[in-house]
């Protein structure tokens, strides 16, 4: 019997019983958008992730000055003066495939004409953009005159930009940041959300000599050229470890640290903490889909359970269907071509249905999904493989039936 003709037959019987059969689906329907559901809020939450870690930037170490006690009570890291500007030239210097940029970070009150906005300043060298893989969207970046000079120029992030000039071009303008001048010659390119959910994007960049000297420092910073953090990159291609071994082993040579003493400053391997944060929005992800393919296995089940009732209802059609000279291959046939059209027709709905359920849960919720083709495509594979599983066992049985005894069935 051709594979149309098996399709028809089960197409009619399939029919004959609407709303059984529409039960029947249902689990299908409901398994096949859920897991379309799930792996894009997945995929949304991986994309997002991988959007954080490169707003980041990538094969990052973050040095920062130790703690000290004062009083008996440990303060946190940053509190003791333990980093320099030398030591991130000692950096770039003696470990090449490194840059380092060192940065001092403090809050400010900046006034631009009548707008003014409250923002975090950072001082630091114009090797800090591409530290971080920071482009400028207009304007440049500082020059050597004005880093030896202390000049009282900026880099405005996206959002001070568009607080204090709301849409205006910055470039050439001049804001007060503590009521110190600085003219703004650049603005940087959005970063977004960092992976702590801070904006990355409020930000003023200043020259170190400036920002330790106008906005920031003490005389006592201004002297000892201390600063609170150094950011250092690692080249592609170059182990982010064996960089980190080299910075700590160069920074405890020049702070005369003696072998078995803590270090005194903190160093963290950010490609380690990021590499991490994506193996497990890829778990989530896996987990999210396995669960969702639960119910799925459910529908299946309660597709074997209408098709071992539907053998036995029809047991008499299937004895005169073999004594018309049937042959096991298509009573076989017949009834998985049946439980794969039921898989199918409910695939496809839940198709429809995942698709708009995504789509309401990025509009609703203002969760990132991600739909894929692949993802569509997967769900409605796994829906055929539940028809073919679990409706060859009841097809086997309608296969198997002693022609004689079925006829004699009542």
């Amino acid at each position: 019997m051709s594979l149309g003709a098996l399709l028809h037959i089960a197409l009619r019987a399939l029919a004959t019983n609407k709303l059984r059969s529409a039960l029947t689906m249902l689990g299908i329907v409901i398994g096949v958008a859920a897991v379309i559901v799930m792996i894009a809020v997945g995929a949304g939450a991986q994309a997002r992730v991988e959007e954080q870690i490169r707003a980041l930037g990538s094969n990052l170490l973050l040095i920062m000055s130790g703690a000290r006690t004062q009083g008996g009570v440990r303060l946190p890291q940053g509190s003791s003066q333990t980093l320099s500007e030398d030591d991130a030239v000692a950096i770039n210097q003696e470990i090449p495939e490194a840059l380092a940029a060192p940065a001092l970070r403090g809050a400010a009150q900046v006034v631009a004409g009548n707008a003014n906005w409250s923002t975090q300043i950072y001082g630091t060298t114009p090797e800090y953009l591409r530290v971080r893989d920071w482009p400028l969207a207009a304007g440049r970046n500082f020059s050597a005159t004005e880093m030896s000079g202390a000049g009282k120029v900026c880099l405005l992030g996206a959002t001070v930009a568009r607080e204090l000039f709301a849409g205006a071009d910055p470039v050439d303008q001049v804001i007060r940041i503590k009521r110190v001048p600085f003219t703004v010659i650049g603005v940087l390119e959005t970063k977004g959300q960092s992976l702590m959910g801070s904006d990355q994007d409020d930000i003023i960049v200043v020259p170190i000599g400036a920002a330790r000297s106008r906005v920031l420092g003490a005389a006592a910073q201004a002297r000892s050229r201390a600063v609170s953090t150094i950011w250092v990159k690692v080249a592609d291609g170059h182990d982010t470890k064996a960089a980190e071994d080299e910075v700590r082993l160069l920074l405890r040579q020049r702070h005369r640290l003696q072998p078995g003493t803590d270090d005194d400053f903190s160093l963290r391997n950010l490609a380690e903490v990021m590499a991490a944060q994506e193996a497990s929005s890829r778990v989530l992800a896996l987990l999210l889909a396995a669960v969702a393919s639960v119910s799925l296995l459910v529908g299946g089940i309660g597709i074997m359970n209408i098709m071992l009732v539907s053998v036995t209802e029809r047991t008499r059609e299937i004895g005169l269907r073999m004594a018309l000279g049937a042959r096991t291959r298509d009573i076989l046939g017949q009834f998985l071509v049946e439980a794969v059209t039921l898989s199918l027709i409910g695939g496809l709905v839940g198709v429809a249905l995942g698709v708009g359920g995504a789509m309401a849960v990025a509009s609703l919720a203002g969760w990132r999904v991600v739909l894929s083709p692949a993802a569509v495509g997967l769900a409605v594979a796994f829906a055929f493989g539940v028809g073919v599983l679990f409706g060859f066992y009841p097809a086997r049985k309608a296969a198997q039936l002693n022609p004689v005894e079925a006829l004699r069935f009542e």
